[in-house]
């Protein structure tokens, strides 16, 4: 049997001794490590009572694409995007030398009528007057009648057609529809406008409505007047809409149907094409929501990255990390769609930081 010496057994049980002054202070550490007081929640499914949300575009209410129904070269522009303009002020003007040409002819054209028309309005007189004598025929009555119909026609057809070119010469000034602001310019000078090509846009300002798309199994619940709210996250603003058309079919819509929201507060920061959100508050989402959704504040969202979770409380009442997928967001909450099932607990707020383990003294 190997003996040991006074010294080897002296230092054995030091280090003994050191080992269990380090663990008895670890414990004496992790035993008074002050608890973290926080507030905490219970998970609640939203029981299919969250009210339908929509997105949809900010449009003005009165807009319009400017064109011409003439073929010509643009002469001038005198309008740039943002200016104000009034109704039937010319914006653009089109080059008439074409028509010019072209009245200059039906000018001759009605000159030549006009004479022609004269002569045989008094042959026709004449021949009138000799046949009431018994001095004409019958059929030189007829003939003369007939040249003089057919001169008094071409002298008209010569005369409508001034009037057309007359028209024609309107569409050279292009004015504005109505009162507003340029929102686009979509022709340079000096390039050709074509009929029903798009020159210029423009929009009433102060004006607008969001164009939002509902499914099938919500349109029904969605009226005419109704009072809805509507968030344009851009601008960080909230506002008040009426609903102000529903479309009756999706042919055209994707198998959504359009309805159209009305602002009822004007918003000089309000552009069109901004995204917007419709809330209707008196309509259950039932069909985004069929089964039941699990809604939790923003504010306890913990964000590593790309990853998000929320601390949850454990049966020792500490903290817990437990990531999640989630789903979209409805104001200032966001939908779980896993890792937190309904009845858990999760920590709103806490006075200090947490970490995974840490000791928690709930409010």
């Amino acid at each position: 049997m190997k003996k040991f010496s006074i010294n080897t057994i002296f230092a054995f049980a030091t280090l003994l001794g050191f080992l269990s002054c380090g663990q008895d202070q670890k414990e004496a550490i992790k035993n008074t490590s002050n608890p973290i007081s926080v507030v905490v929640a219970k998970v609640a499914a939203n029981d299919d009572n969250s009210p339908l949300i929509v997105s949809g575009s900010v449009e003005a209410t009165n807009s319009a694409s400017i064109s011409t129904r003439l073929m010509g070269y643009v002469e001038q522009i005198n309008v740039k995007v943002g200016d104000k303009v009034t109704k039937g002020q010319v914006v653009i003007a089109i080059n008439s030398s074409d028509l010019q040409a072209k009245r200059a002819q039906v000018d001759a054209g009605i000159t030549e009528a006009k004479a022609a028309f004269l002569i045989a309005e008094k042959d026709y007189n004449r021949y009138k007057n000799l046949f009431e004598q018994n001095s004409a025929s019958q059929k030189e009555l007829d003939d003369i009648t007939a040249h003089y119909k057919m001169a008094k026609a071409r002298l008209e057809s010569a005369q409508q057609m001034k009037n057309e070119i007359n028209a024609q010469f309107a569409y050279t000034n292009v004015k504005a529809p109505f009162s507003g602001i340029i929102t686009g310019k979509y022709i340079d000078e000096g390039s050709l406008a074509n009929p029903g090509m798009p020159l210029l846009a423009i929009e009433a300002p102060n004006n607008f409505e969001v164009v939002t798309r509902v499914p099938e199994a919500m349109i029904s619940k969605i009226n005419n007047g109704e009072t809805v709210t509507v968030t344009i996250s851009s601008i960080d603003t909230e506002l008040i809409g009426k609903v102000t058309e529903v479309s009756t079919s999706s042919k055209y819509s994707g198998g959504q149907y359009l309805a159209k929201v009305t602002l009822d507060t004007k918003n000089d920061n309000i552009r069109s094409g901004m995204f917007a959100s419709v809330h209707f508050p008196n309509v259950v989402d039932r069909a985004s929501n069929s089964d039941a959704s699990i809604l939790i504040p923003k504010t306890a969202i913990i964000t590593n990255g790309q990853l998000e979770g929320v601390y949850t409380v454990s049966q020792q009442k500490t903290a817990v990390l437990r990531w999640l997928r989630l789903g979209k967001s409805f104001n200032d909450k966001v939908e779980v769609l896993s890792g937190l099932s309904s009845g858990e607990e999760y920590i709103l707020s806490a006075d200090e930081k947490l970490y995974n383990g840490a000791k928690l003294s709930i409010k």
